[in-house]
């Protein structure tokens, strides 16, 4: 499908398929059980299931490469970023930095692995008498070759940080677009990390997730800034038009940014999430967590990890999470806190 507005729609697939500057994005919901005493998951829960490679759907959640706290055990990164979009649920964080946090729903997480960095991202079954859902998206931003070696650093967007632009169609039916990052009618997302991407408005870089109510229009503005890769997904809802192309849930959308798009959803609340920005245009050599310009710095970056492990383990456990009644906070390997 090509037409002025709309480059190519896809199903998507997992992980859903991104464009430069973009390398990866997941989107997560898991309707996990009541948890236990260690805010994990009781055995019966288990049977059946790939443990440490669990990435089916079984009984409405997976443990990913969890053994008994869902989630992701500490493993390295070198050379680009996550950002964690959390929307129901917790995730909590710790690193090889000494750095720690937990993050809820609303809450957005922008880490710079830069030269390199282990980190644990977990999903600690806080709630022992009701269900435990959480719903993500983990989305990967590449580094430009001049930053792939900046200091690790990870940043908090907490919910009373992130713009919520809303309007009103003739109808009155509403529209609610988070601005995690760029801007949106001049209401401007909070700084990300400082070496990002999109640190440089020139880079025109804009994450956003955006909910239609019932039969909803809404129009997306074009871009001010040329020669970016703008990609919506439609991950949730009954159907929508995207610039008159009737879709169903799990397509996504490559868009002429140059061009303004309507959205007109379907009967039910309808999610998409945004991502856009100024490609990097420069080679991508990767593997597993590893994001450089070369073979020979993927060599180097598996090298300097069995050196250094990136500054070790400094937590007790390999699926690591806080205290139960902890909350939501941030605690910086600077020595700055958080608490939220």
């Amino acid at each position: 499908m090509k037409t002025n507005k709309i480059i190519q729609i896809k199903k998507m697939g997992f992980p859903w398929e991104t464009q430069d500057p973009f390398l990866f994005c997941a989107h997560h919901r898991d309707e996990y059980p009541e948890g236990d005493e260690q805010m994990g998951l009781a055995d019966n829960h288990l049977v059946g299931r790939n443990m440490g490679q669990d990435f089916v759907v079984k009984d409405g959640f997976r443990m990913y490469h969890g053994s008994h706290i869902p989630g992701f055990p500490y493993h390295p990164h070198r050379g680009f970023e996550t950002i964690t979009i959390n929307k129901e649920g917790f995730v909590d964080h710790t690193d090889s930095l000494g750095a720690a946090g937990r993050f809820g729903a609303g809450d957005v997480q922008w880490m710079t692995a830069g030269k390199g960095i282990q980190h644990s991202e977990m999903f600690p079954m806080v709630h022992q008498n009701k269900k435990n859902t959480l719903e993500i998206f983990q989305v990967w931003l590449n580094l430009p070759k001049s930053n792939k070696f900046v200091a690790p650093h990870f940043k908090m967007l907490w919910e009373d940080m992130v713009p919520e632009v809303t309007s009103k169609d003739k109808e009155g039916r509403k529209t609610t677009v988070n601005v995690i990052s760029g801007s949106l009618n001049e209401i401007n997302a909070p700084k990300p990390t400082p070496n990002s991407w999109a640190s440089n408005p020139e880079n025109g870089v804009s994450v956003m997730t955006i909910k239609l109510e019932p039969n909803a229009i809404w129009k997306l503005p074009r871009t001010i800034i040329k020669e970016v890769n703008r990609t919506l997904y439609f991950y949730s809802g009954e159907s929508i038009k995207v610039a008159g192309e009737k879709l169903t849930e799990y397509h996504l959308v490559k868009l002429n940014p140059e061009e303004e798009i309507e959205l007109e959803n379907g009967s039910k609340d309808g999610y998409l999430l945004l991502l856009q920005g100024k490609p990097i245009n420069e080679p991508v050599a990767q593997y597993g967590p590893f994001v450089m310009n070369t073979e020979a710095e993927i060599q180097e970056a598996f090298s300097d990890y069995r050196k250094t492990q990136f500054g070790g383990w400094p937590w007790p456990n390999q699926e690591q999470v806080h205290e139960r009644e902890k909350g939501r906070f941030a605690f910086h390997s600077d020595g700055t806190k958080e608490i939220k």
